[in-house]
């Protein structure tokens, strides 16, 4: 690419006549440099191994027990699923961090300026992974569910509906949204997936879930406070109202939203050293 700068009697470098590095470019670029590390390269690897291990195991066990049957609802929103919540959001906050961590940052603005294109392409990026993984999953939960049908002997329950089956996909990106807005706003490896999983995992389980099945005004509460929990009624397929709706966009809007909007303001102001 070539350039023709300027400069004005105050020294400063005119670059407002030099073409952008095309966007198709930095989306390479930054898809290339999840994977060309070592550390990105095996979680990758792990990822892709817990995925298959989450379709065996449960063809294992209805191996072992002939009462156990696993419908295809089940096998894809509750089995599937469990890997890409665990390991590939991670993939999403080191996209950001790694360029403040590893100090790589200097050579990605310097050579594209403009770094709400760079953070454009980096989103760009994670969206189509968590696209492709959730694709995986998907497919792998409908083999899983044609397995268990001819290792049970029975006929497999196909009870996934279309609705289902895409406010799932919103689910799983509202998370790796989630994960890249905490790497935008931290921009610390370290400090962003322990919050993810604080978030995402720890408090659903040793909090949320708790007070959801214990008490009876958890179920009313609960839901405006986790995104998972928001998205329930949804991805189970039961009956919803105007609130599980409103539960949702607060939900989304407060771990999603607000954090990438400060993250984002962050990262165009923040001194790159």
């Amino acid at each position: 690419m070539s350039a023709t700068l300027t400069t004005d009697d105050a020294g400063v470098i005119d670059f407002s006549g030099t073409a952008p590095v095309p966007f198709g470019r930095l989306v390479k670029v930054e898809l290339r440099k999840m994977f060309d590390t070592r550390a990105g390269l095996w979680l990758g690897i792990i990822t892709g191994v817990l995925i298959v291990l989450a379709m065996v195991i449960p063809l294992v066990v209805i191996a072992l027990n002939d009462d156990v049957s696993i419908s295809a609802t089940i096998f894809i929103t509750q089995i599937m699923t469990v890997p890409l919540s665990l390991l590939v959001p991670v993939f999403a906050i080191t996209a950001v961090t790694s360029e403040w961590g590893q100090r790589t940052g200097l050579v990605t603005f310097a050579l594209e300026a403009r770094r709400s294109r760079v953070i454009l392409a980096k989103l760009v990026v994670i969206v189509i992974l968590a696209v492709a993984t959730i694709a995986l999953a998907v497919g792998l939960g409908a083999l899983g569910t044609a397995l268990g049908g001819v290792i049970s002997g029975e006929s497999p329950v196909w009870n996934l509906s279309l609705g289902v089956l895409a406010w799932v996909l919103g689910q799983q990106l509202a998370y790796f949204l989630m994960a890249f807005a905490f790497g935008l706003l931290l921009l610390s490896t370290a400090g962003a997936v322990s919050i993810y999983y604080v978030i995402a995992l720890l408090l659903p389980l040793m909090v949320w879930g708790p007070l959801y099945g214990i008490f009876s005004w958890g179920q009313d509460v609960v839901p405006w406070f986790d995104l998972g929990f928001a998205m329930m009624p949804f991805v189970m397929g039961e009956p919803t109202s105007g609130d599980d709706y409103a539960r949702v966009l607060v939900t989304a809007t407060v771990w999603v939203v607000l954090p990438l909007a400060l993250g984002l303001r962050r990262v165009l102001r923040a001194e790159v050293k």
